[in-house]
């Protein structure tokens, strides 16, 4: 069809879809390449999976027609939506679906296909990840895929139709705001007044150095200021220690000591501090923590108090500032791990998504975890039937079984050190409940947030060998 006028491209693609005679249509840039298997690849999950939209891996390639810098996906993730438009080219729609929603909006040009998705997305949750590699962006001068800042435009497009979305279908006052890197994305859910009180739910036994900097952290640190901090005394011995109970009380009348005085059972602690707590948000917390964001308490309890969410879980980092936790994988090493173990946090989407990224996960790290009472109360409280580990995930799991969204949030630092406060004895009784609890995503049902092509075996992202 020949335009009398260039209508720009959000309406120069509407005309083009107008024309369209198929129940699906394809969205392909000019200067993208299509793999041979493409539309074969889309027509076998259309047949199988009557889905309302579809999107695939996608790899880059240069001047010279190499490819490189692959990017594995995980399938459909709100959360990941609203961090980065990481659907990309090559979508795929139902013809009746994209009518329905009035087509391309103009307003967004330059981010026209994030908006386009993330107005598919108010109206269906019925979106397909094909996991292969089935288009490739050309990197050239002026493509985005080479140089990000070709397009400042794009950028200012991209959060506008962002928090037109948010405000649209969240709640009026969620809103989108700009990181550090272009085209990523924070989404904000803000807490109305009177804010929801939070618990911090803090174990502990003897070990005091570590608890006085994760207490004092919190204290000196948290702009939030509607929490309390329980701490369990599960049978301390140590002078020090109780030494240090009545010094800390001093400190703050947030503070409460509670005797625990039953052998230790990671799952039972937790259950029994929230019998302490009148609070909306538990945020469960090792004492082996150091707060780094002063909005850590803000952004866990802010996502944990919307409906759609079951747990949530911060970027954990070493003492040398690498990577201990930004989400776990089912199956990672064969049990679960937690993915990007030992990497640097930083901006990086090869071959797997960026760590400084929020996203959905299956699972988050009991050592630092918010959920509401809200959820408590309708999946229940952790299973005592794990004693030292695995209640975490299995938590997460039955949140997620439940309808819930688990959600890594890589804007919530912390520093964990890890595991100075009890020896790594774990009973056989985990093992057997973690894989009772783990089986249905190890092996041929894998992981639906992590991607089929990686190697599994690999905390950090790198392809499977062939």
């Amino acid at each position: 069809k020949k335009l009398d006028n260039n209508l720009g491209i959000s309406d120069n693609t509407n005309a083009c879809a107008e024309l369209a005679s198929g129940d699906y249509i394809a969205l392909f840039d000019h200067d993208d390449l299509l793999y041979p298997n493409a539309l074969f690849e889309n027509a076998i999950a259309i047949e199988l999976h009557q889905p309302d939209v579809l999107y695939s891996d996608e790899d880059k390639v240069d001047i010279n027609g190499v490819a490189q810098l692959p990017f594995y996906k995980p399938d459909w993730s709100r959360d990941l939506l609203y961090s980065q438009m990481y659907i990309c080219h090559f979508l795929v729609f139902k013809k009746s679906l994209f009518e329905k929603i009035g087509g391309y909006n103009n307003k967004f040009d330059g981010a026209q296909d994030y908006d386009l998705m993330l107005r598919f997305s108010e109206q269906t949750d019925n979106i397909y990840h094909i996991p292969k590699i089935l288009y490739s962006w050309r990197m050239t001068e002026n493509s985005t895929s080479a140089n990000s800042d070709s397009k400042p435009y794009a950028q200012s497009a991209g959060l506008n139709a962002l928090n037109a979305h948010l405000k649209r279908y969240v709640k009026e006052d969620a809103f989108a705001e700009e990181t550090n890197s272009l085209f990523v994305f924070s989404s904000r859910f803000p807490l109305k007044y009177p804010k929801p009180k939070v618990s911090v739910i803090m174990p502990m036994k003897d070990n005091c150095k570590l608890s006085d900097t994760c207490v004092k952290s919190i204290l000196a640190k948290t702009n939030y200021s509607n929490y309390d901090i329980i701490i369990l005394d599960n049978n301390s011995e140590k002078q020090k220690t109780f030494d240090w109970f009545e010094k800390i009380k001093k400190r703050s009348d947030k503070i409460r000591i509670i005797p625990a005085k039953f052998p230790f059972n990671w799952s039972k602690l937790n259950n029994f501090g929230m019998q302490y707590s009148d609070a909306d948000v538990f945020i469960f917390l090792n004492n082996d923590m150091e707060v780094i964001s002063p909005d850590w308490m803000e952004l866990l309890c802010e996502n944990a108090m919307r409906k759609d969410i079951g747990v949530v879980g911060p970027l954990l980092l070493y003492a040398d500032n690498t990577i201990q936790h930004a989400g776990v994988v089912l199956g990672m090493g064969g049990w679960a791990d937690h993915v990007f173990k030992g990497m640097d946090p930083v901006n990086y989407s090869s071959p797997f998504v960026s760590p400084i990224v929020n996203r959905n996960v299956l699972s988050v790290t009991g050592a630092c975890m918010a959920v509401s009472r809200k959820t408590i109360e309708k999946i229940g409280k952790f299973d005592e039937n794990f004693i030292i580990c695995g209640s975490d995930v299995e938590l997460c799991l039955r949140a997620y079984e439940n309808g819930f969204r688990n959600l890594y949030l890589s804007n919530v630092k912390l520093y964990h050190y890890e595991s100075q406060s009890r020896d790594s004895y774990i009973p056989e009784s985990d093992f057997e409940n973690s894989k009772r609890a783990y089986s249905p995503y190890i092996g041929e049902n894998t992981d639906p947030f992590f991607n089929i092509n990686l190697d599994i075996n690999s905390c950090q992202p790198k392809l499977k060998e062939q």
